[in-house]
């Protein structure tokens, strides 16, 4: 698996668990062509195999920003040729974030405006710090949400509160970020990360392929009817039967033992 980036951190600070880290702080971690492309062959890896993984965190460096959106710098004077094909990166780099088969959690660490709010919709799940900010200001710079922000905050808000929040362009803060849905849970500061490890590492510890195969039953599921939605997951629930972590799960269990779980 490619680790060598110059947008981004990669460590592994817990076993199984990869943190990914946006790492332009002197820019508020905005995301420039570099970061597009990086976060593509970071993430398209993951459809290939899980590389030992089992849970991903995506945070910002920094204590101030997750990620202020899209690099205006470097946007100013583009052509609008020169847009769209930097668009068509971004594009492909949340398709590919949102196919991840690997749990994903935000860990927002501060602002996050723009496509960083967008990043946190693309997340399974989101954890935030008190001092964090959402905001989609995409109207107030004459575009729209284009890195999913439409579509991933109606799922999580509903149809009503996003039209308000997208329309307006205004902030909003983490705490009503929780209370719509949008966030999970909201920590102070100093115990952000050490709050989403401890999920993290929780996740990492369950069986590997159960927890892919759910995250894509719920996933897929929710874009189906119901009943294509319970025929989708016995199909995956069925993937796991003959697998050695279903038989070592209800063997530890009537050993009275943690299960090893070896993702096969």
């Amino acid at each position: 698996m490619k680790t060598d980036f110059e947008t981004l951190k990669l460590d592994e600070p817990a076993e199984h668990v990869l943190r990914v880290t946006l790492d332009r702080p002197q820019s508020a971690n905005a995301v420039n062509t570099r970061m597009g492309v990086e976060l593509v062959e970071l993430f398209e890896q993951f459809s290939l195999g899980p590389h030992g993984l089992r849970c991903i965190v995506l945070t910002g460096a920094g204590d101030k920003a997750f990620c202020a959106g899209g690099d205006l710098k470097e946007r100013k004077g583009m052509t609008d040729a020169q847009w769209l094909a930097q668009h068509a990166i971004f594009e492909r780099m949340t398709r590919a974030i949102i196919a991840c088969p690997l749990p994903l959690i935000g860990a927002v660490n501060g602002a996050a405006y723009g496509g960083g709010c967008e990043f946190a919709g693309m997340c399974d799940f989101v954890y935030a710090s008190a001092t964090a900010r959402f905001a989609l200001t995409e109207v107030t710079l004459g575009i729209m949400p284009g890195a999913g922000g439409t579509q991933t905050l109606a799922r999580a808000v509903g149809e009503r509160r996003a039209k308000e929040l997208i329309l307006t362009g205004l902030p909003f803060s983490a705490e009503q970020a929780c209370e719509w849905g949008f966030v999970n849970a909201v920590c102070e500061p100093a115990e952000l990360m050490p709050r989403v490890l401890e999920t993290a590492s929780r996740i990492a510890s369950n069986a590997p392929i159960a927890v892919r195969q759910a995250k894509q039953s719920i996933h897929r599921g929710l874009q189906m009817s119901l009943a294509d939605g319970l025929a989708f997951e016995i199909e995956a629930y069925n993937r796991m039967v003959s697998t050695e972590d279903r038989h070592e799960g209800v063997l530890a269990f009537n050993e009275k033992r943690r299960p090893r779980f070896r993702g096969v």
